[in-house]
């Protein structure tokens, strides 16, 4: 079980045969030129993260490594959670987040081993990244599922954005489970797949990944290698261009030739 931002405790289950995720935070947006083409890229600071602890098939029931991110002081962190961090408290402080990644066989990890971006990912990867979305509060069902509203004129001043009716009558005497109506907008777990690792720079832990990433500035992400790549596929080909050969119009062969013959 791990410990996420708000405090809920959670399991990422992800199998794999390695050790391929590391933690990180969401930082801009830019752009970077493949040959003629531009990518839009967001940049992102990934690790270190360090291994907090090790589950095995014998004890637990299954394989899986947790491993911890950012930077909590000692005196914030609970009792419960000091005594499961023992082995990796530094200075007084302890990883701010957890997250646990299961694998298919006995993980060659340690507990506080650390983890670098250079030891998961390389140029050309194909990586997935999931995020907490950004949280919008509560939100009318306008701007939350995209209703029309009610009808603008004819006495209606109040029903502009209403949702309208909810249900039938009788049967089934209730609103169906599901219905689409106000309330908290955002915030939600999202995957974002296919996106390719253009650089890296293993000194500041700092991975430029193609396309954009869900939730705020700052925010933490889990990015997993799903696959190699290379950045060439990212470079699209130019669109060959034929050269059209004008016909000439109807009439226009004898004028042609009527002014050259009157040259001679």
């Amino acid at each position: 079980m791990c410990k996420g931002a708000a405090g809920a405790f959670f399991d990422v289950k992800i199998f794999v045969k390695m050790l391929n995720t590391i933690l990180g935070k969401k930082m801009n947006m830019s752009q970077v030129f493949i040959g003629e083409t531009r990518v839009p890229v967001t940049k992102v600071v990934a690790g270190p993260c360090v291994v907090t602890h090790v589950k095995n098939q014998d004890r637990d029931g299954y394989w899986a490594v947790q491993i911890g991110y950012g930077e909590r002081k000692l005196k914030n962190t609970s009792k419960a959670l000091q005594g499961h961090l023992k082995g990796v408290t530094k200075e007084k402080v302890t990883p701010r987040f957890l997250r646990e990644v299961r694998v298919n066989e006995t993980p060659k990890e340690k507990v506080g081993d650390e983890l670098n971006v250079s030891d998961v990912f390389k140029k050309g990867d194909i990586v997935s990244v999931t995020a907490k979305s950004k949280g919008k509060g509560f939100a009318g069902v306008v701007k939350r599922w995209g209703f029309a509203g009610g009808p603008k004129t004819h006495g209606q001043s109040d029903r502009w954005r209403a949702p309208g009716s909810i249900g039938q009558g009788t049967t089934p005497g209730r609103v169906w489970k599901g219905k689409k109506m106000a309330g908290r907008m955002g915030y939600d777990t999202i995957t974002i797949n296919g996106l390719t690792v253009v650089d890296l720079d293993p000194k500041n832990n700092e991975l430029v990944l193609s396309g954009s990433i869900p939730g705020p500035t700052g925010g933490l992400l889990s990015i997993r290698r799903v696959a190699h790549g290379d950045i060439s596929e990212l470079e699209e080909s130019a669109p060959e261009v034929e050269k059209q050969v004008e016909e000439p119009k109807e009439g226009q062969e004898e004028k042609e030739t009527q002014s050259s013959e009157g040259e001679k």
